[in-house]
């Protein structure tokens, strides 16, 4: 039934009398917006997050006015409900144009509005809407107390629209490149709360004067029926890159692996290293410099002094709580392991049902994790707060290599919101400084394989030889950041802790990142569930 009434509407635009202003207060149009034509639009766009779980309906939670000179357009607050009993919230500005050149891709609901006929979209889709939310920005009062909030950074001086376009295809939000000098980042999937990109961005580059980060530029926020400050936009300043550091990092990985072959290196004779052992180039062998080259080491000295410093920054703050550092304790002790062994009893359940989508090594670690999981659940199990002694920090939260800008020699850090997976207050929880640099690490292990799994056919080693290799040059990176970044760190009294309490941290988040990694290998492609495996096993075998 619901099926037939849609098609009529969309076939015959849907006649209503009342006026685009207004037209948000007329309830039989927003019961049909909803139901019928919305549920469909959201289920194909890039941006819904709900893809996994079946939609069972949608609410308007509330809607707001986004408006300039008598120009109005919507912001909807979208609640997304599910089979499974949750729900999502989302962020959808909407605009009515009469204009025939918006592509069918581009329309949301062909409407015939108080007889002028046209179609509802996607507000980000009309050049005016971008210009308006730019001059709110800019135009933005101090201390704005109204329902839409308009922020502008006191350093941020630019105040003409010139131009905009889209940045490029995301998957959880959308950006616009205004004046090719900023970036107004809309979040899609929105939290009762201040996003965690929008406070870091806000706090490292205004009070902090952190500059490798883009600069906080502005944001726009709304006070919803409950008083709470929603963020729906962040601008900062568009950074000219070369790309990031995950496209650098595979094609200098494929570089190196070619150089096997034309040096004759026989992977293994090269000498060895101990994993997390602290090193200066200097103490690379000069047979590891000889085969992977000076440069790549060069770079990995500036991302570590980079991510030090970021870190320095966020454990600097003695005034704002939401930043202060603070200790190790009980109730952080039993947040992190009901966290973790939830997710790993969900990983478990995973692996044993898709255990026979898998064949060679990836067969054989699945199995040994499986018969080593009590091993890896009590790793997880002995983690005793009152043994640590470093700080807890606001930390980045989702680091990796796909977060990171290659600017000529240097590095930019970017998109604080956290881990996809977290609660949004789960993601504002302070933690080891740590935490970040497994996230990387554990990202250099997945830029290895990654390389070996798409150049195979191009190499003449043997895949047993080029994983020989690439675990060995892993454990020579992770050295020469260590050694950089800890250095740094310890000079501006950041405590982390000591060798073993760094060691027991850098494995215990390590394992809790490879365990988070797997549920998403075995599910989308399981040939590659060998990487956070892999990954597992040699941290679970390492002081055995």
């Amino acid at each position: 039934m619901a099926k037939k009434k849609q098609d009529s509407i969309l076939q015959a635009p849907y006649v209503i009398k009342e006026t685009w202003e207004n037209l948000m207060e007329d309830k039989k149009f927003i019961k049909v917006f909803l139901s019928d034509i919305l549920e469909e639009y959201v289920l194909k766009q890039r941006w819904y997050g709900g893809k996994a779980s079946k939609l069972k309906y949608i609410e308007l939670r509330e809607y707001f006015k986004i408006q300039q000179k008598g120009e109005v357009y919507y912001g909807l607050l979208l609640e997304i409900n599910f089979e499974e009993a949750f729900y999502q919230h989302y962020f959808l500005p909407i605009a009515f144009v009469t204009d025939e050149s918006f592509a069918e891709k581009d329309r949301i609901l062909p409407l015939s509005l108080n007889e002028q006929e046209g179609f509802i979209i996607d507000a980000l889709n009309l050049e005016a809407f971008r210009k308006l939310v730019f001059e709110r920005i800019v135009t933005a009062e101090p201390n704005d107390v109204t329902r839409v909030r308009y922020h502008k950074s006191l350093e941020f001086t630019d105040t003409v629209y010139e131009s905009s376009r889209f940045m490029g295809l995301e998957q959880s939000n959308t950006s616009i490149i205004i004046n090719d000098r900023s970036v107004i980042k809309f979040f899609r999937r929105i939290y009762a709360d201040k996003n965690p990109d929008f406070e870091m961005s806000q706090f490292l580059s205004e009070r902090k004067g952190y500059k490798n980060t883009p600069a906080y530029q502005g944001s726009i926020s709304i006070m919803d029926s409950e008083e709470v400050n929603v963020t729906i936009a962040l601008m900062q300043e568009l950074v000219p890159n070369e790309g990031d550091a995950w496209d650098f990092m595979l094609k200098e990985l494929n570089k190196i692996f070619n150089t096997l072959e034309q040096k004759h290196i026989n992977v293994r004779e090269l000498p060895q290293t101990t994993l997390f052992d602290r090193l200066s180039i200097r103490d690379v062998p000069p047979e590891i410099i000889d085969w992977a080259g000076l440069n790549i080491f060069l770079k990995l000295q500036t991302l570590a002094k980079r991510t030090a410093e970021m870190h320095i920054a966020l454990g600097s703050e003695f005034e704002d709580t939401a930043f202060t550092p603070t200790h190790f304790n009980g109730d952080y002790e039993v947040w992190l392991k009901n966290r973790l062994l939830y997710q790993f009893q969900n990983r478990l359940n995973t692996v044993e049902n898709n255990l026979h989508r898998l064949e060679d090594l990836s067969l054989d670690l699945a199995t040994e994790f499986l018969e080593r999981k009590n091993d890896i659940r009590k790793r997880f199990v002995n983690f005793d707060w009152t043994k640590l002694k470093g700080e807890r920090i606001r930390v980045h939260g989702d680091y990796h290599l796909g977060q990171v800008l290659v600017q000529g020699d240097d590095f930019f850090l970017l998109d604080f919101e956290g881990e996809p997976e977290s609660t949004i207050r789960d993601r504002k929880v302070k933690q080891p400084p740590l935490k970040d640099i497994a996230g990387l690490f554990r990202s250099f292990h997945y830029a290895v394989y990654a390389t070996i799994f798409t150049n195979m056919d191009s190499y003449k080693h043997s895949q047993e030889e080029l994983f020989i290799a690439g675990e060995l040059l892993y454990r020579y990176f992770i050295g020469v950041f260590m050694e950089s970044y800890v250095t740094l760190i310890q000079e501006h009294n950041l405590n982390i802790g000591y060798r073993q309490e760094r060691i027991f941290l850098l494995e215990y988040c390590m394992l809790e990142k490879a365990v988070y990694e797997l549920g998403y290998e075995m599910n989308s492609r399981p040939l590659w569930a060998v990487i956070p495996l892999q990954g597992i096993m040699s941290i679970i075998n390492e002081n055995n």
